[in-house]
């Protein structure tokens, strides 16, 4: 079967697989939107700077759905078995358990990370502890988090294609974001100079990760083709 690629996006906060994909689709979008050189020239500093710690806070409150989703799907399992579908596992000490907790715990570090970079008035040495280091940090465990996800999908092989499978797609695309995540970590890294080690990397790394991040949450919603999905509210 062809991997059906339509999605039903919809309104229905009450329910956390649809709050995990909104979460993360609007948090991306913040990302991509601070990362662009010609929004940050027609808005003031702070205001970017507002952009990406809303766009982390959003991240987090998706991961942290993630997490309610484990625990309820687990208790109500009764066996402890693992459902199907990756991103919405049962099974304590799976890949899926932890790729999502070491996610999460990323998600924190860019919270701290997007937080500090709203200080306009910090040295080089303040800049790289408060604002790079939490960054690089939570791009680690992003590829971290990522990694688990792929082998848990893939049924820990390094390397399989599974072109009409969803989470398939899921985890690569999330591997995808963190990646470039990471690519734009290390171009922040400021100089003693003032200047970041490449500035282009941490634009074109923040944007195409969260571009990833946006399709790996929109594959989340249900297929617009399901009729088992719930009703719209």
């Amino acid at each position: 079967m062809a991997m059906d690629w339509k999605r039903h996006v919809g309104w229905n906060p009450r329910s956390l697989d649809w709050r995990v994909s909104a979460f993360f689709i609007i948090g991306a979008s913040c990302f991509a939107l601070g990362s662009l050189p010609w929004y940050a020239l027609r808005v003031p500093v702070r205001a970017v700077g507002i952009t990406f710690f809303v766009g982390s806070i959003l991240f987090t409150s998706a991961g942290a759905s993630q997490l309610l989703q484990l625990r309820r799907n687990y208790a109500a399992s009764g066996s402890g078995q693992a459902v199907r579908r990756w991103h919405v596992a049962i099974e304590h000490g799976s890949l899926v358990w932890w790729s999502t907790a070491i996610q999460f715990i990323g998600m924190l570090f860019f919270n701290i990370n997007t937080f500090d970079a709203m200080s306009t008035n910090l040295s080089v040495e303040q800049v790289n502890r408060l604002v790079w280091a939490p960054d690089f940090i939570g791009s680690i465990a992003f590829l971290a988090a990522s990694h688990l996800a792929w082998l848990a999908v893939t049924d820990r092989r390094l390397w399989v294609v599974l072109a009409n499978d969803e989470d398939w797609w899921i985890a690569v695309f999330n591997y995808l974001g963190s990646i470039f995540f990471m690519i734009s970590a290390i171009g922040a890294f400021t100089l003693d100079t003032d200047e970041t080690i490449n500035q282009v990397w941490v634009n074109a790394g923040t944007f195409l990760g969260a571009l990833c991040f946006m399709v790996g949450a929109y594959l989340l919603l249900p297929k617009a083709t399901d009729s088992s999905r719930p009703a719209v509210k």
